[in-house]
This record gives structure tokens, C-alpha cells and sequence, in this order.
């Protein structure tokens, strides 16, 4: 699996392709799959996960984005947008943006990637 989360019940796995994987914890075998879709179209590259009040965060491998998942429907039903965290001399010799960690006790998001620099914390304002 890419990335690994969990809801409080079952585990939440990615592979890199548009399924998500719901794991029983104890046993690990799959209980379903979940397809994600953007628009009617699969969203392939579903990078490392994060789960937050309800959603499933996934990273799009090889983007700044990060995908907000209906993990009942599979439906995408945002995304956030991450360009521009780091600055063009700091984007130098990183890699993907690839981590996401969520604080409930803050209710807030901590981001970072390969190589890079520093770790952002991050507080999701709604979409006005």
C-alpha cells in the first residue's frame, strides 16, 4: 500500500490506483473497495491518506493536492491546494509532497514531502 489510515473501525489503504481498500484491523483481509471519482473519472495516483472528520485525504502522487474523499460515495468532492508552500529556492533538490498528518486536538494538518526542508502546519479555511 501507498498510504494507510484509519476511521476508529477499519483501515483505509492505498495502492496507487483509484481504489481505496477497507481493511478489517484485526485480519487485515479487505472488506470492500471504494472507486474514486473526480468529475465521472477515476483519480488514479492516491497517495498517502489521512482521515478527518469524516473524509478521506488523499495526496495525488506527484502533485500538491491533496484530494477530500466521500469515502462512502468514492466522489472527490475538493481538493486542496498546496503550491506555493515552499518557495522556488526551497522547491529546489525536493521531491513529491507526500505527507499528511492531522491533529484533532488542534483540528489542524501537517504536510511535508520527500527532501523537503520543513513541515507545514496547516489550518483549512472553508471555501468561501
Amino acid at each position: 500500500g501507498w498510504g494507510l489510515t484509519n476511521d476508529g473501525t477499519s483501515l483505509i489503504m492505498s495502492d496507487g490506483t483509484e481504489w481505496l481498500r477497507i481493511l478489517d484491523p484485526a485480519t487485515f483481509a479487505e472488506k470492500k473497495r471504494v472507486r474514486v471519482t473526480a468529475a465521472g473519472s477515476a483519480l488514479k495516483n492516491l497517495n498517502e491518506l489521512e482521515y478527518v472528520k469524516g473524509e478521506v485525504l488523499a495526496n495525488v502522487w506527484q502533485t500538491d493536492y491533496v484530494a477530500r474523499i466521500d469515502l462512502a460515495s468514492g466522489t472527490v468532492r475538493g481538493y486542496i491546494d498546496f503550491r506555493g508552500l515552499l518557495s522556488p529556492r526551497e522547491r529546489q533538490n525536493t521531491d513529491v509532497m507526500n505527507g499528511i498528518a492531522y491533529d484533532a486536538a488542534g483540528d489542524r494538518l501537517f504536510v511535508t514531502g520527500k527532501l523537503w526542508p520543513r513541515v507545514f502546519e496547516v489550518k483549512v479555511a472553508p471555501k468561501k
